[in-house]
């Protein structure tokens, strides 16, 4: 009776582990279910614009701005395809990556409105503007542990700060005055006022994470109206104005005014509008219907640009590095010769 009993017991038990590895095994070998194959396409692709926005936020010296290297000529292209398609419902794939216009779409039949292009890029243009947000943290805790530890700073950024601090109301040049007046009002509005600097486009709120830190301001404070005014508001006002630039009307007569140039005026005026033509013919091509048309020297012209900034962007990290490395060679060998 109980060995009949055991026996059956194992092998009930083989069985059932002998189920269960099977149906493990499905798992790795069944494919991805479609919403965790869609879930990661777009995790991939918000990843993608915020580490664009830390790089250009961060831009570690450069001046390196990936608005212009990868937003705006993508907010660009969406806007144009938008117009000569008539939608903005793209095939996917190959949107994102390519953008042509849907074969069951009529082309340039129905209007397209201003808003369904903004809610198109949404999406990336909010992550790029989230990636700028967090971008502005290394120079709030930098100057906050500065600050709270009493030591003296390393940062170059957070020295002119200081010394801007000493001068006080004795500051004679404009830039000195107006970098005093955001850390005015930064200090005395708080949350609005970080709020206004992030909204508005202007090259000083970078002394707004030094001056929050050095301030102690509180993180949710600074980061908060950081976050809200840079992906949300900024990044409106940003796109609206490319979208707007780059709709059908605005492109063709700023190409007429390019025609309307004396002497290089024709000549200037075709490449342009052959670059146009390419790309409108671009939006309706699909893979069946074999190799597009080469591109224009324009389009050759601008990859180049692009390229040559990208170079530009990785060699002055090294120099920014290789400085710092020797200016602290020289504060160490200055601290030791003291010493002596």
């Amino acid at each position: 009776m109980g060995y009949g009993f055991n026996a059956h017991f194992t092998q009930s038990l083989f069985t059932s582990i002998k189920v269960f590895d099977m149906g493990t095994s499905g798992c790795y070998i069944m494919k991805p279910a479609p919403y965790v194959v869609y879930l990661e396409k777009k995790l991939l692709w918000c990843a993608y614009w915020v580490g664009l926005g830390v790089l250009s936020s961060v831009g570690l010296g450069t001046g390196l701005h990936t608005f212009l290297l990868y937003l705006g000529p993508h907010i660009a292209s969406v806007t144009l395809a938008a117009y000569e398609c008539g939608s903005v419902d793209f095939p996917e794939p190959p949107y994102p990556d390519q953008i042509t216009c849907s074969p069951t779409e009529p082309a340039g039949d129905r209007a397209i409105s201003l808003w369904s292009i903004i809610s198109k890029v949404r999406l990336e243009a909010c992550m790029w503007g989230a990636g700028t947000a967090i971008g502005e943290l290394p120079p709030y805790f930098m100057a906050r542990a500065a600050r709270l530890s009493g030591a003296g700073p390393d940062d170059e950024d957070y020295q002119e700060f200081e010394e801007m601090l000493e001068q006080g109301d004795n500051a004679q040049d404009f830039a000195t005055r107006a970098k005093l007046a955001v850390q005015k009002m930064v200090r005395r509005v708080g949350f609005f006022g970080i709020l206004a600097c992030a909204s508005i486009p202007n090259p000083l709120f970078d002394l707004a994470g030094i001056t929050c830190g050095h301030f102690l301001v509180p993180f949710w404070t600074f980061f908060g109206a950081t976050l809200i005014g840079k992906a949300v508001i900024k990044m409106h006002i940003q796109k609206l104005f490319v979208i707007i630039t780059f709709s059908r009307h605005i492109v063709e007569q700023m190409v007429a005014l390019i025609g309307a140039l004396p002497l290089l005026g024709a000549s200037l005026q075709k490449p342009f509008r052959e670059y146009l033509e390419a790309q409108r013919a671009k939006l309706h091509h699909r893979a069946e219907d074999g190799t597009p048309a080469e591109e224009s020297w324009l389009s050759w012209v601008f990859e180049k640009v692009v390229v040559v900034m990208v170079c530009f962007f990785l060699c002055s990290i090294i120099n920014s590095m290789a400085q710092s490395y020797a200016k602290r060679l020289h504060q160490q060998k200055h601290s030791e010769s003291k010493t002596k």
